[in-house]
């Protein structure tokens, strides 16, 4: 196996800087709003120049502070990479498309700011639909940066041409064709303003070839001109103080905290409204470490493999306090037997998320972190004045049900080694400072359900698109973002044969990720569903990395420039573990060969009522009659 040699390594580093780890989540959500302005603290503002559109396209990310962008060159791309190539700003030339824009998303989450991906027109620029897609619905800032045919070309069917902009209007937050090289900077700064402001989202920037080319004058600041668009920011004080008031006299109230918490820096005060309240919390999948998974008010995550606690603590309250997160169908199950006595108080920036899946009866459009402090302070004036929820039974039957159904597996029968244990042992050696970056399926609930989260910006994945091929690039991402802490990818062997050609890219770039391939030789979540409701008729789920071991994983790594690894039992998975955390120089792949018929638990099947989990397969959790 080849590695990067210490020149091409110190070349990285050089080119690379090193993001600073925030002291707090507010300063996180701040690096964003930073970001997004035309004139960005600690860097200094350009002076006029004449100069080319690719010209005027690279000062202007200089001028936003981008300091790397993922990308691949091609025609119509091709004038702003010549630019590119004297700039501060950091390119990291990919092996695909899709890599570079999870790899902007995989950085905008580790770190907060507007992550940037640059394409060529036509396949290239249709290449970013699935992660532009995937930002939208998980709500990430990434401009995206295409290519575009010359401007007499378009609507010509011209050689890679695709009406990008039209493509991804439905899945951008916003999306520019820009028809003057004088309009570069205002059309960048208004992209990064947009996409990072508000309710997050991924914003494309398409550049005709011809405009590229063309002379123009580089100034800065620009004059944004975004008419009637004013994100609401601070909620009504009305509303807040009925949400109070509601808290304050509620016998089984939860606070269901969504993605949204962390998009806005809201983790410190989350945890300051809970204590202050004692209301049971449990944060969905996209808000795993905005509240710690060990604090006693943690009931864990809700929804298809959500705890039976958490579930059942939905399904019974008498109020839900909603705070950034949209009742999407895989917390509630079957909606109109979800929560069926609950009030329901929806905080949100997004007032199109109020009330399209289920009434609010105390809606609030805000920014969670400034709802979550003006409830504080609503809630200690209920309190002073002598009102405060007795909780005391509700906590009772939470816990009862906490003790009665923890989360657990059974080891395989046939002594296969246990998916289940080796990501319990990864969390528990590698520890909660590390970043863990999942793929889609089976291993991504595990990952959820047997790491334990204990602060916020530590778990990315693919939550509304469920993108397979998500971990490794989004990894990668995160990893040129936070080049100090340790990332981890867990991902399946079907998710890992999508996009792992962009380990060459960390291979070359020096950037150590670490691969936790999860081999059950299978689409496991398919497989899993066929088992249950297909009468185990598995119809294209094995992919023979078991029967034939094509790939090879441990070869494929070796190949990509990466060290491979493989561990088959469990007496071997924490020699293993700490055999990849010793090296720090290259990227390591470890094929954990696992067994194929483990099943994720707890599990609500789709088109059901929350009210019909099952804690394992046959088991459906015992509830006081009263309860149900």
């Amino acid at each position: 196996m080849t590695r990067p040699t210490p020149e091409t390594l110190a070349h990285s580093a050089r080119r690379a800087r090193t993001a600073a780890e925030p002291a707090s989540d507010a300063e996180h959500a701040g690096a964003v709003r930073a970001a997004a302005t035309p004139a960005v603290p600690g860097v200094r503002t350009p002076a006029p120049a004449q100069v080319s559109g690719a010209g005027s396209l690279v000062r202007s990310l200089e001028a936003l502070g981008v300091d790397v962008v993922f990308g691949i060159p091609g025609g119509a791309i091709l004038p702003a990479y010549d630019p590119l190539y004297d700039s501060t700003v950091r390119h990291i030339l990919v092996r695909h498309e899709q890599g570079a824009g999870h790899a902007a998303t995989g950085y905008a989450q580790a770190t907060g700011r507007v992550g940037v991906c640059m394409a060529t027109s036509g396949p290239g620029a249709t290449n970013l639909v699935t992660p532009i897609a995937d930002a939208y619905m998980d709500s990430v800032p990434i401009v995206a940066i295409t290519g575009q045919v010359a401007r007499p070309s378009i609507g010509t069917d011209a050689f890679q041409e695709a009406d990008i902009q039209g493509i991804t209007l439905p899945i951008t937050k916003h999306n520019f064709l820009v028809q003057e090289a004088e309009e570069i900077p205002r059309v960048l700064a208004e992209a990064f303003h947009l996409a990072a402001t508000g309710r997050p989202g991924p914003v494309l920037v398409d550049i005709p070839k011809d405009v590229l080319q063309a002379p123009t004058t580089f100034t800065w600041p620009p004059t944004l001109d975004l008419p009637g668009y004013r994100p609401t920011l601070h909620p009504h004080g009305k509303q807040i103080r009925e949400a109070a008031r509601l808290m304050a006299s509620a016998r089984r109230p939860v606070l269901y905290v969504g993605g949204g918490v962390l998009k806005a820096g809201a983790t410190e005060g989350l945890r300051r409204l809970a204590e202050l309240t004692g209301i049971p919390v449990v944060t969905t999948l996209m808000a795993l470490g905005a509240f710690p998974d060990s604090h006693p008010q943690h009931l864990g995550m809700p929804g298809m493999h959500g705890t039976v606690a958490a579930v059942y603590g939905l399904q019974k309250a008498d109020l839900i306090v909603a705070l950034g997160a949209r009742f999407d169908d895989r917390v509630t199950g079957k909606l109109d037997s979800f929560a069926p006595d609950a009030a329901v108080v929806h905080a949100d920036i997004d007032p199109a998320e109020i009330g399209k899946n289920r009434h609010a009866d105390v809606p609030i459009v805000g920014d969670a972190r400034h709802v979550i402090d003006e409830l504080i302070a609503a809630v200690d004036s209920e309190q002073a004045a002598g009102r405060r929820a007795d909780l005391a039974d509700w906590w009772t039957q939470l816990d009862d049900l906490r003790n009665r159904y923890p989360l657990g597996y059974e080891e395989p029968a046939d002594g296969t080694l246990s998916p289940q244990h080796v990501i319990k042992r990864l969390g528990e050696l590698v520890g909660p400072d590390a970043i863990y970056v999942a793929g889609v399926g089976q291993h991504q609930m595990w990952a959820s359900q047997f790491i334990s989260y204990e602060k916020p910006y530590t778990w990315l994945n693919s939550g509304g698109l469920g993108t397979m091929g998500y971990a490794v690039p989004a990894a990668m991402g995160a990893k040129v973002g936070k080049p100090d802490t340790v990332v981890w990818a867990v991902d399946g062997d079907g998710c890992f044969q999508m996009t792992n050609q962009e380990l060459a890219t960390c291979a070359l770039e020096g950037i150590p990720v670490k691969i936790a391939v999860i081999n059950n030789g299978n689409l496991g979540m398919v497989r899993q569903w066929q088992t249950l409701f297909y009468g185990e008729r598995y119809s294209n789920t094995d992919l023979g990395t078991h029967k034939h071991r094509i790939p090879d994983f441990v070869k494929l790594a070796e190949a990509l420039g990466c060290v491979g690894l493989r561990c088959e039992n469990a007496e071997d998975v924490d020699r293993t573990i700490a055999a990849a955390m010793a090296i720090d120089d290259a990227p390591v792949v470890i094929d954990f060969v696992v067994g194929k018929d483990a099943m994720v638990w707890p599990m609500v099947a789709a088109g059901t009522s929350n009210d019909e989990i099952m804690f394992a397969r046959g088991v459906r959790p015992a509830f006081d009659e009263d309860d149900i």
